[in-house]
């Protein structure tokens, strides 16, 4: 029997809202949708936003089960989490795109994709919480937290234009910076846990 993670809520909840990366797609979001008026922005942003959750949602109940018939040891999900939320910091820490290589605005309104998928439930976002899931063996714990972390992600977004010009360019690079260096902490102790699982399970010793 999968013995309970000792992850908590609140860094579940700091780690998909961090990897959701909402201050970090304001941008991306204001480029794209520049195109539409402000009340057809809110509707298409709110409406995007629910697919994503939606999506989340189903990874999370769902993935876990895929992961189960896979014959994944929980060590090696915390492990897997670990390095996988490590890469995801180091994009946001170091990011390549600039300011200048953002998409064009759409000519037509976009329907899941790329708003939906992959700009917010991209593939760092499905896997931490099919990883959080198994690595908890509750799946409802973290479906509360993915929507505890949605609820921010959707406010900045609808806020974009307003944050962007108080924070600026710079003040956003920051607050991306300031998550990428979170994830990287909570990537680094999913690793550690995980390989302290492994080392017990495998040599039979106490840790």
């Amino acid at each position: 029997m999968q013995a309970p993670s000792e992850t908590s809520f609140g860094a579940i909840t700091a780690a998909i809202f961090f990897v959701l990366n909402a201050t970090g797609q304001i941008p991306l979001f204001i480029g794209l949708l520049s195109r539409f008026d402000q009340k057809r922005q809110i509707m298409i942003i709110t409406r995007e936003l629910v697919i994503a959750l939606m999506i989340l949602l189903l990874f999370t109940f769902f993935g876990d089960f895929i992961l189960h018939i896979l014959g994944i040891s929980r060590a090696i999900i915390a492990i897997a989490g670990g390095v996988l939320l490590f890469l995801i910091s180091l994009t946001m820490i170091f990011p390549k795109a600039a300011a200048d290589d953002l998409p064009k605005a759409l000519t037509h309104e976009p329907m899941i994709v790329p708003l939906a998928i992959p700009i917010i439930t991209g593939p760092g976002a499905i896997s931490a919480v099919m990883l959080y899931a198994h690595d908890t063996g509750n799946p409802f714990l973290v479906a509360g937290a993915a929507i505890t972390a949605w609820i921010p992600s959707l406010i900045i977004l609808l806020l974009g234009s307003t944050i962007k010009q108080i924070l600026g360019e710079k003040g956003l690079i920051a607050v991306e910076r300031l998550g990428g260096m979170l994830v990287c902490l909570l990537g680094t102790q999913m690793f550690t846990n995980g390989t302290m699982t492994l080392v017990k399970d495998y040599f039979n010793i106490a840790i």
